[in-house]
């Protein structure tokens, strides 16, 4: 069908899809409403390594975890709109016949990112083209999960294009933040953060192409680590952009508690995912190289700032409240030179340069064609598409104002070569990439550097309110670097925004235009309350040391008093 006629039918795919999931969550039985129990207090708060034992010795059936997780999912998605498809009832039979209760991940309930293919339910990516298509069996991923033992309850939200840092499509609806319901949960993993922060599941796997596990952890308070390529299936799921390889996306865990994502992924590690996916590296989990990481002080780069765009007061205060911790407990911090002391070739500027060209090296083109008449686009993907929309002569002519008349070089150096790319220009991208790559190897290997991880900002801000990726879409740096360099990379949640404390100075201005959008909607006195979160960074295919290394900083915390405080679902209901 074409346009304008396809309006109608988007219309009512939007208006059938959500009614069907709301009479889902409506027709739940009782067992799924009311007030949690003490059985289900004991295992919303209980390790995934204990659940895992008792649901093993039959101690524990995992239908009562199922169920409490269904009932803490419901009152999640009344405050956050974070789940597009609800798998109950069907779950409650995989639990009883469908997966290996003897496996590492017995009966512990686990949510997916709408891209993931369940087989029975759509994979919608929001779009309302790809619903009622319903998978004929389970994707990989999914597969490998009931393997394990684990059982997938829920499918949640993302952006239409998977190119946000929001969580939202006329599909399925705006998915809200459960620490403030007018600031998005991030994206493009966005309900899996919505859905942990508020407990509404155990384990959320989501992909991340330049933050998009990261971010939402930052911004709803809760764990994750991005994989490097390679560790971590990626067939069995659909997306936004078939073929995107200039900076590939990664599938990885986000959890509520950093002990449940360290089990999450050496349980899952250890399933040998390789022997059932073709992209997936033969490298067995690697216990020695975890606890080497608590086993003597830490040399750790500290990244101020990548000089781009400074970090606001809030996060600033986090990074310095765990280096401050990490000090303490006898790490030394060496705090990383400025921007300018890198060579020219891997500058995080240059970085942000390389990284927009090759993941937007199509124009857009790939993500627009799935759209149909009427579709919201994302509008930080609109921005995207409308700058490399333009005509390369008003792009030039954009350039020099920005450049001489603004006096904004970075931002013009972004804009210059912000089109679509041929074959021949996107292989010069690739080259570039690689070198960059290489620099930073050598930068890394040297003998003042040897770090045993960097701690930088997970973004320069706390969430941003629905709407703001217009502006801020191209503030992604801190997240955004280490998917070029393809580093393992983890979010750690330290403490809250503070009207008072965080501030803007009165004097403030924002030096380039990246800066610009991103502080537009900094606001202390809005976000107070909104999480505060740092990054841990290794390097390449470590993750075990990355999650160790995680460890080392939450344990420094914890040492000196900063323990970050989670939302208890039980006010919501």
């Amino acid at each position: 069908m074409y346009p304008p006629f396809d309006y109608f039918e988007h219309y009512r795919a939007c208006v059938n899809k959500q009614r069907k999931r709301d009479a889902r969550f409506e027709s739940l039985p009782v067992t799924y409403n009311g007030p949690l129990t003490a059985q289900q207090r004991s295992i919303l708060n209980a390790p995934i390594g204990s659940l895992v034992q008792d649901v093993q010795a039959g101690k524990l059936s995992p239908i009562h975890i199922l169920r409490t997780y269904g009932k803490t999912a419901a009152v999640a998605q009344k405050q956050t709109n974070a789940v597009t498809e609800l798998l109950l009832p069907e779950a409650e039979s995989w639990a009883k016949d469908g997966v290996d209760l003897k496996g590492p991940l017995a009966g512990i309930p686990v949510s997916l990112k709408d891209t993931i293919v369940v087989g029975g339910f759509d994979a919608s990516v929001g779009y309302s083209g790809k619903v009622f298509k319903p998978h004929a069996e389970d994707g990989i991923m999914v597969k490998l999960l009931k393997r394990a033992g684990a059982i997938p309850h829920v499918k949640t939200a993302c952006p239409i294009t998977l190119l946000s840092f929001e969580s939202a499509n006329s599909l399925w609806g705006v998915a809200k933040n459960p620490h403030n319901q007018k600031y998005s949960p991030g994206g493009s993993t966005g309900g899996e953060s919505a859905l942990l922060a508020l407990n509404g599941s155990r384990i959320g796997v989501g992909s991340d192409v330049a933050g998009s596990v990261r971010a939402p952890a930052a911004w709803a308070g809760c764990y994750s680590i991005r994989c490097s390529t390679g560790r971590w299936p990626k067939g069995g799921i659909d997306t936004s952009m078939p073929g995107q390889e200039g900076i590939p996306s990664v599938y990885s865990p986000m959890a509520r508690t950093l002990d449940d994502l360290v089990y999450f992924t050496e349980s899952f590690i250890g399933m040998k995912p390789w022997e059932v996916d073709y992209s997936v590296h033969p490298i067995p989990w690697r216990s020695d190289a975890l606890e080497a990481a608590s086993s003597k002080p830490l040399r750790i780069g500290y990244m101020t700032t990548d000089g781009v765009v400074d970090p606001s007061p809030a996060i600033k205060r986090g990074l310095d409240m765990t280096a401050a911790a990490l000090r303490k407990d006898g790490h030394t911090i060496i705090e990383l030179p400025s921007q300018s002391a890198f060579p020219s070739t891997a500058s995080p500027a240059y970085g942000l340069q390389v990284a927009s060209m090759l993941l937007c090296a199509d124009g857009g083109k790939t993500f627009k064609r799935f759209f149909r008449t009427g579709e919201w686009n994302d509008p930080g993907a609109a921005q995207i598409y409308f700058y490399m929309s333009l005509p390369r002569p008003v792009k030039y002519l954009w350039y020099l104002w920005t450049k001489y008349a603004k006096g904004d070089s970075l931002w013009a150096s972004i804009l210059r070569y912000f089109h679509p790319l041929s074959a021949n220009e996107q292989w010069k991208w690739v080259a570039k990439r690689e070198k960059f790559r290489a620099d930073w190897f050598s930068w890394w290997d040297r003998p003042e550097n040897q770090f045993d991880f960097i701690l930088a900002p997970a973004n320069a801000t706390p969430a941003l309110p629905h709407g703001a990726m217009k502006d801020a879409v191209s503030s992604c740096g801190y997240t955004f670097l280490w998917n070029l360099l393809d580093y393992s990379a983890g979010v750690i949640p330290v403490t809250h925004v503070d009207a008072e404390k965080d501030a803007l100075s009165a004097d403030f201005k924002p030096k380039n235009g990246v800066e610009r959008g991103a502080y537009k909607h900094y606001d202390s006195k809005k976000m107070e309350g909104l999480p505060c979160a740092v990054q841990v960074i290794g390097r390449r295919l470590t993750e075990e040391k990355t999650l160790g290394c995680m460890q080392v900083v939450e344990e420094a915390l914890g040492k000196d008093g900063v323990v970050y405080e989670q939302l208890d679902i039980e006010k919501f209901m």
